[in-house]
């Protein structure tokens, strides 16, 4: 008599040993995130403490919860030369096998300008575009380490120039409270995004973050033959890893600082391009599981 399980295909031999299938991981989707893009774009200017990024956050809570990711409002007032503001960060979890965890951050507010209209198509909405989609595919897949989507309020300075703390409000107030509720301990590293939609697409290594972090993501451009967008020219960056980089966190920062309609009218839908979109995420989805081996070598 013949063994049944021997004549089934090796997809439902894997059901049988598991009780379940298991979808495939899913990839990143360009195309979904030039269209949270778009409608990020279209709600206006979304300075920290304006009615438009309330806006913004609403329809970034309600894309996680269609992906059937958690997230969960960070909220405080802070003190900024201009005044006091009421800021949000928006901390979205995909559960790992461990509690131990990864960040992906960036940040979803734009600078505030009086004197002309600015929509942040690259600085702000790319960033917040990027982390939905990101959203979706890594609620996919299996994780050895709980990954945390992490929006940041408040990078922007309030000023004209980036000056002392006027800047990085969202990614100071979250480190300070990972170290007093003590779960900074389970923060295993941070890969920022910002500026990462320019139709020009040229990202150079930032000086400040961690080395290690940083030669798996270069590491991995030239892998997918994406290297022509990760260029090998170093610059010293100031951004939202730094606070996490201060406490100790190893982190590294996705920028693309060449953009020309950088804080200018011109940061427009016309100014960004879904391909680079795709760029970014396939090196940075196939660079987390890179992470996640080398944080586990590192705990051996």
């Amino acid at each position: 008599m013949t063994n049944g399980l021997r004549m089934l295909p090796a997809a439902l031999l894997a059901i049988a040993a598991t009780g379940s299938a298991q979808p495939p991981p899913q990839k990143f989707d360009s195309n979904r995130a030039w269209e949270h893009l778009r409608r990020l774009v279209a709600v206006g200017p979304r300075p920290a403490g304006s009615p438009a990024i309330a806006q913004s956050r609403t329809y970034i809570k309600a894309e996680l919860a269609a992906s059937g990711v958690p997230v969960v409002e960070q909220a405080w007032d802070d003190q900024t030369p201009i005044g006091n503001v009421h800021l949000v960060n928006l901390v979205a979890t995909i559960p790992g096998s461990s509690k131990d965890r990864i960040v992906v951050s960036g940040h979803y507010d734009t600078k505030l300008f009086r004197e002309f209209r600015f929509v942040g198509a690259d600085d702000g909405g790319s960033s917040a575009a990027f982390l939905i989609e990101l959203a979706r595919v890594l609620k996919s897949s299996r994780n050895p380490l709980t990954m945390e989507l992490l929006f940041l309020d408040g990078e922007e300075a309030r000023l004209p120039e980036w000056n002392g703390n006027d800047n990085t409000y969202g990614s100071r107030h979250y480190v300070e409270v990972a170290k007093r509720d003590g779960s900074l301990a389970g923060l295993k590293a941070m890969v920022l995004v910002d500026m990462i939609a320019d139709r020009n697409l040229r990202i150079k290594r930032d000086a400040n973050s961690t080395r290690w972090l940083t030669d798996i993501i270069w590491d991995t451009a030239r892998r997918l033959h994406l290297d022509a967008y990760f260029a090998p020219a170093m610059t010293p960056i100031e951004d939202d890893h730094m606070p996490f980089l201060a406490a100790g966190v190893p982190s590294v920062d996705i920028i693309d600082l060449e953009y020309e309609a950088w804080h200018t009218p011109q940061d427009t839908l016309d100014a960004v391009s879904a391909r680079s979109l795709q760029v970014v995420g396939d090196v940075v989805v196939a660079a987390l599981p890179e992470i996640q081996k080398r944080l586990a070598s590192q705990a051996r």
